[in-house]
């Protein structure tokens, strides 16, 4: 069986390739949970079945849906699967409590602007979790799940949606940062190559919805933020480019592991978050 990539262990590798090798070939992984992930899995999960049956079925039938009770119940098995699987709980419940509140918010929210955002008249839903399957060279594929392919069938154009949970939005650092917007340009380019749609007919965008808003702000705030990053050939370029070196340093031609360019990159942004970071399999991160 060959490996299987995923974008995430290729932004690891962007930001240091020591800490991408400790995790995916040393396998020092450790896991753990937490009230963000948690959240994010419950919100992604109620998102999709409100869309699903919207489309599917009608919107008359998706408003009737009891998405606060939805997201409860995803939220208590979130928590009681962290718990079971990690011997902690994953947070305070005061922290369930609280992140439960902020997603009814943007539940009702996006009942109330669903209009907005996601219109049936001329729309196809694709599918929800749609699956990502590329070879990429011998022995490796690039796998994924796309959160939401939707056709304007007028126009033959596809989205495809990534949702995010956030705290507050997207600030002008977190849009520049192609770590975090380059997912959905790998994932249109290889959507058109899997199920054989013109590339210059996908569009993507980062559906963000947001747990705060500011307090006494003079305008009218909203609990999504739609973010489309630039997709056209110079950016798919450098995101192609970026996955070509991290095949060529990291595996052989037979798809197997190779380890002898593999280096520390410290910085203060990689280091911030490593696990790895002042312990005795890397000393050489940024305190």
């Amino acid at each position: 069986m060959g490996k299987r990539i995923s974008y995430s262990q290729l932004s690891m590798f962007s930001d240091c390739p020591e800490r991408w090798k400790l995790n995916y070939v040393d396998k020092l992984r450790v896991f753990e949970s937490n009230i963000y992930l948690v959240f994010g899995t419950a919100m992604h999960e109620v998102l999709q079945e409100y869309l699903e049956v919207m489309y599917f079925d009608s919107v008359k039938n998706a408003d009737k849906l009891n998405l606060e009770q939805r997201l409860h119940d995803k939220l208590i098995e979130g928590f009681k699967k962290a718990k079971e699987e990690e011997g902690k709980e994953p947070c305070t419940l005061e922290e369930l409590k609280e992140f439960f509140q902020d997603g009814c918010d943007i539940l009702d929210f996006v009942k109330k602007r669903r209009a907005d955002y996601f219109s049936k008249r001329g729309y196809k839903l694709i599918g929800c979790e749609v699956p990502i399957d590329v070879e990429l060279k011998k022995n490796i594929k690039m796998v994924g799940y796309l959160d939401l392919v939707i056709l304007d069938e007028y126009h033959n154009t596809l989205k495809i949606y990534d949702i995010k949970t956030s705290t507050m939005g997207w600030n002008k650092w977190q849009k520049k940062d192609e770590n975090k917007t380059q997912q959905l340009l790998l994932y249109k380019q290889f959507y058109s190559k899997q199920y054989n749609h013109p590339i210059d007919k996908i569009e993507v965008e980062y559906f963000i919805v947001k747990r705060k808003l500011w307090e006494k702000a003079m305008f009218p705030q909203k609990r999504v933020q739609k973010f489309s990053p630039a997709s056209g050939k110079p950016s798919m370029n450098k995101v192609a480019k970026r996955l070509n070196t991290f095949l060529d340093v990291a595996f052989d031609d037979e798809g197997e592991y190779k380890i002898d360019d593999i280096i520390p990159t410290p910085s203060k942004k990689a280091c911030r978050w490593c696990e790895f970071n002042q312990t005795e399999h890397c000393k050489v991160g940024v305190k």
